[in-house]
């Protein structure tokens, strides 16, 4: 299944990106010879950040300019008037490094990731030149590595997602086998526990495009009807036919994915500008799918998802905090404020057990204005915690 245009999130390998913006690094596979080969008059080139302006037109994206030394590489990107080209991303290989996505006309965004020497691609999905080549020259002096802070902040972080997939097996594996026992109530219940904790480490998930497609992909998102599996195939039926029957393959299939992505987690090398803009994709997934309404659309249980990618964010700031409190202490306590006044916006709609016991309403009660409520706290806690990746990169 195609990576979701609304959800992909970054991967790469450490041996060819450094402390990259927008990435999670899945390692495995030899790095590129054409990254250990940059002119003489490049190398040793300074940490200070570059900035690439890429425009979004039906006719490409191509970025300017088209070469930078290595280092910290800010991407500034907008769309010049396309009505169907509506994201820019930055590829190694296949490998997606970083991206700004959803920018429909007039619309613009950024993303900053360090970069190794090597030659990449600027790709926009829909344009009659899909992808223009970008190169990177030289050695940056210095990595996020010589920061001791900033390692223990991406050991933290490691220590924290793991747990949280291990929980993610466990409750995925009691949801699956009340389903297959044709428990519909039980898998109902079930299906919430499991879900909060892939919630709260989707983009570490999603450097894995195909499982997560197969594990969280949407009926949208499904080419054909074959290719629509995972949580919410499996909670379409219980919701909609208040049944488990036919689901025993699905539930298979989920599990084993999910077992999967166990596995692969442990193969992950977390950067701290990666943790930053993963806590800002967090909160921007509560504002494009959770307050629309729109990932749980069979079951309602859309403010325990919110909760889920609120935690998330919030893990990822706070072990970067120590660092982010020196760098820029105004920033600091912003992003503390603005997350506690999101969460005191979720917790009025706290429930005890609540709607199919997720702790929450049945978000099928919540009206428009309290909605808008919720996004206005969610827009603003994501305007300071974008700003993170930029401080500490």
């Amino acid at each position: 299944m195609t990576p979701r245009a609304t959800r992909r999130r970054t991967l790469a390998c450490a041996a060819t990106v450094i402390a990259a913006g927008l990435l999670l690094t899945a390692c495995g596979g030899d790095k590129d010879d054409s990254k250990g080969s940059a002119p003489a008059d490049a190398k040793n080139a300074d940490a200070k950040s570059s900035t690439v302006k890429i425009g979004i037109s039906d006719k490409d994206c191509a970025p300017t300019p088209a070469t930078v030394p290595a280092g910290t590489v800010k991407f500034d990107v907008s769309n010049t008037g396309s009505g169907k080209v509506t994201e820019a991303e930055l590829l190694d290989g296949g490998k997606i490094l970083g991206e700004k996505e959803n920018l429909t006309p007039g619309l613009s965004g950024d993303f900053t990731l360090n970069l190794d020497a090597g030659k990449y691609q600027v790709y926009c999905p829909g344009a009659k030149t899909e992808k223009t080549e970008f190169t990177v020259t030289g050695t940056a002096k210095k990595t996020w590595k010589d920061d001791p802070a900033l390692v223990t902040a991406t050991q933290q972080y490691a220590t924290w997602v793991t747990g949280e997939v291990r929980e993610l097996v466990a409750g995925t594996d009691a949801f699956t086998a009340a389903v297959k026992a044709g428990k519909t109530a039980d898998a109902k219940t079930l299906y919430g526990k499991a879900r909060i904790h892939y919630e709260r480490i989707e983009p570490t998930a999603e450097i894995w495009g195909d499982i997560d497609g197969r594990i969280d992909g949407r009926i949208d998102d499904a080419p054909t009807a074959a290719d629509f599996t995972g949580f919410h195939r499996i909670e379409q039926t219980l919701w909609e036919k208040n049944s488990t029957a036919g689901l025993g393959a699905l539930a298979d299939q989920l599990s084993a994915d999910v077992h999967d992505l166990y596995t692969k987690v442990q193969t992950v090398e977390y950067q701290p500008a990666a943790i930053a803009n993963g806590a800002t994709d967090l909160v921007n997934e509560i504002q494009s799918s959770k307050i629309t309404g729109e990932e749980e659309r069979y079951s309602h249980i859309d403010l325990l998802d919110f909760d889920g990618n609120l935690a998330g964010a919030n893990e990822a700031v706070n072990v970067l905090l120590p660092v982010l409190k020196v760098k820029d202490p105004t920033l600091a306590t912003t992003v503390a404020q603005r997350y506690q006044a999101t969460a005191d916006a979720l917790k009025v709609h706290a429930a005890t057990p609540g709607y199919e016991n997720s702790g929450y309403v049945d978000y099928r009660k919540v009206t428009d204005a309290q909605r808008r409520v919720l996004a206005q706290a969610v827009d603003a806690y994501a305007e300071s915690v974008s700003k993170i990746a930029g401080k500490i990169a």
